[in-house]
């Protein structure tokens, strides 16, 4: 895929470990505020990252735009992408109309997988799944309309490998209940992509605030929640479809209980021979 191709966050994750000091610290102020800190003016920009502003311009052009301008006009073609409604998206082809239509969607599904694990980086997964593994916090779950259903999913296997999983259900009012057992150093695994929910943002920063750690696994567009959160996981998930596809984020939560596993398991083992034994007896 040509580099035009991926978003600024992609880019910026992607070449993280190459940047100088400065542009590493104005690449922090983008993600943490994306896109909006990059749609300010240049000393805007520079002020908020505290940097120069010859920094900030030596940082966009060190993403490929050959000037701010380019660059911001890339990051309104990604705010116009973030807002989209299934109205606005591909329509569906008439009924008999000619094609592969079955190809092409497989095609697609296949390039956001490829795409998902070719640029996520490798330090921020094993970092997020060291605090998912790490037995000392509890684990909460959260997602949004389409996606609670993978955080449920998520902590289905989670449950299995070790204590303290809360999967929080339920309407707004009662994740504000389960919000009060939720203490400091607590994890905090969100799922939200476009059209992102406000709720998840509010959610977040509130944990975030208690001391709490957040793990934000979002699109490549980045949810608001990028703010509060530690490690951020994006997958790709555009479709030929009206409809955004799920297919490789449900393949990123598949990798991290894998990898938790992996980091648990003379535990988890124990603890689903333990499930073996009630299952015959229950």
């Amino acid at each position: 895929m040509a580099d035009d191709e991926h978003t600024i966050a992609e880019r910026i994750r992607g070449n993280l470990e190459s940047f100088t000091a400065s542009e590493k610290r104005a690449a922090h102020a983008l993600l943490a505020h994306y896109p909006m800190a990059g749609l300010e003016t240049v000393a805007e920009f520079a002020a908020r990252a505290g940097v120069s502003a010859p920094s900030v311009l030596r940082f966009v052009s060190r993403l490929g735009f050959v000037g701010y301008p380019d660059f911001q006009r890339a990051l309104r073609e990604e705010l116009e992408a973030q807002l989209k409604t299934p109205l606005m998206k591909a329509s569906p082809e008439p009924p008999g109309a000619r094609g592969d239509r079955l190809g092409r969607f497989a095609a697609a599904l296949r390039a956001n997988l490829s795409e998902t694990f070719a640029h996520l980086p490798d330090q921020e997964f094993e970092a997020a799944t060291a605090l998912i593994a790490d037995r000392k916090r509890r684990v909460h779950l959260v997602g949004g309309r389409f996606t609670d259903a993978l955080a449920a999913y998520m902590a289905a296997h989670l449950r299995i490998l070790r204590p303290g999983v809360v999967h929080l259900s339920g309407q707004a009012d009662t994740r504000r209940d389960q919000l009060l057992d939720i203490a400091r150093h607590d994890v905090l695994v969100v799922f939200d992509v476009r059209r992102y929910q406000e709720n998840m943002v509010a959610l977040a920063a509130e944990v975030a605030r208690r001391g709490g750690k957040v793990v934000l696994v979002t699109d490549q567009w980045l949810s608001p929640v990028a703010r509060s959160a530690t490690h951020i996981l994006s997958a790709r998930i555009e479709a030929p479809s009206n409809w955004d596809s799920n297919v490789a984020l449900l393949a990123l939560v598949e990798a991290l209980v894998a990898a938790v596993t992996e980091r648990l398991w003379p535990e988890a083992r124990r603890r689903i021979e333990e499930i073996e034994r009630l299952r015959q007896s229950l």
